[in-house]
């Protein structure tokens, strides 16, 4: 009798463990000859044997995979999508020496190899793949949208600037033109000595954190978790204040969904690329949801994820 109460639990033990293998696999893939740590989940009652439409879901600036990218990835599985989320080069459990580099140049080239990567699945329908972007991570979608790797694109919460945008914000062109060479100077240190200059990404205490006091990245039950770097890289001044998302407004090569609101934190940059891409942009308005909120407040997420997936289920067919 005994040894068929071992049996059984172990049985169990195992069934457990199987059940837990068909809802996330831990993957990887390369990106420019580095290798980068991806988590793939899959929706229920998955068959290997079948091919599903894809997500791949990435997050806002300085995040790791397993913030708000999961949060959403997840969510979208409960949804009939295989979807994937990862880290960029530099960042969480990915390989890279100039880590914390939020670079949006790099990290497009990142999105694009993960979606060559999803299209090799035997389990992927590789005309079916599509990206979601959280934050910062909108524009780098969108170009990579532009340079074919989705068949469909969605944003949440979008930041999208160019130049113009991006240095009211940052304290005019004075203080834009100092970030840009400290950003330089950290820049030449790491190719000179292999040193970075980092400073902390979010902080309550420290006055020169990248984010002071800040919400959801300061606060431990949001995004403060143990796998958040929490570090910014100084060399990212000079890719993230010259990028231009709004260029690519016109070079969308099909229709992109906006789930937003008039409080996230730039409307600005909404408004400008729906102005060029016009009807290319669906939108959807979530009234008085703030940029935080979007990254995990379950209403706002709730209502973001059934927009996405009823937009992936229309587009990627």
């Amino acid at each position: 009798m005994k040894k068929l109460l071992v049996a059984f639990t172990l049985l169990i033990s195992v069934s457990v463990v199987a059940q837990k293998n068909t809802e996330m696999e831990k993957v990887n893939f390369e990106s420019k000859g580095v290798k980068l740590v991806g988590d793939v989940f899959y929706p229920a009652n998955y068959d290997q044997g079948k091919k599903y439409p894809a997500i791949i879901v990435t997050g806002a600036w300085t995040t790791v995979k397993e913030q708000m990218p999961m949060l959403y990835a997840k969510k979208l599985a409960e949804k009939g999508f295989i979807t994937m989320v990862f880290d960029f080069r530099g960042w969480g459990e990915s390989e890279g020496n100039n880590r914390y580099l939020e670079d949006p140049i790099r990290k497009t080239e990142d999105i694009v190899a993960a979606a060559e990567y999803l299209k090799t699945r035997s389990d992927v329908a590789s005309k079916e793949v599509g990206g979601l972007g959280v934050c910062a991570s909108s524009g780098y979608m969108i170009k990579a949208y532009t340079e074919n790797a989705f068949n469909s694109v969605a944003i949440v919460a979008p930041w999208l600037h160019n130049e113009a945008i991006a240095t009211p914000v940052y304290g005019g062109e004075e203080s834009v033109k100092n970030l840009i060479a400290l950003g330089d100077k950290a820049q030449k240190e790491f190719e000179a000595k292999g040193e970075l200059q980092v400073i902390t990404a979010a902080s309550t205490t420290d006055k020169n954190s990248l984010m002071y006091q800040a919400p959801y990245y300061t606060e431990k039950d949001r995004g403060l978790i143990p796998e958040f770097d929490n570090k910014f890289n100084i060399a990212s001044w000079r890719p993230w204040l010259t990028f231009d998302a709004i260029q690519y407004a016109d070079q969308l090569p099909g229709k992109v969904l906006f789930v937003e609101s008039e409080s996230i934190a730039l409307p600005q940059g909404s408004k400008a690329f729906k102005a060029i891409a016009g009807d290319k942009v669906e939108s959807v308005n979530l009234p008085g949801v703030t940029q935080f909120d979007f990254y995990d407040k379950p209403e706002p997420v709730e209502k973001s994820v059934n927009s996405v997936a009823a937009f992936m289920t229309k587009e990627l067919k």
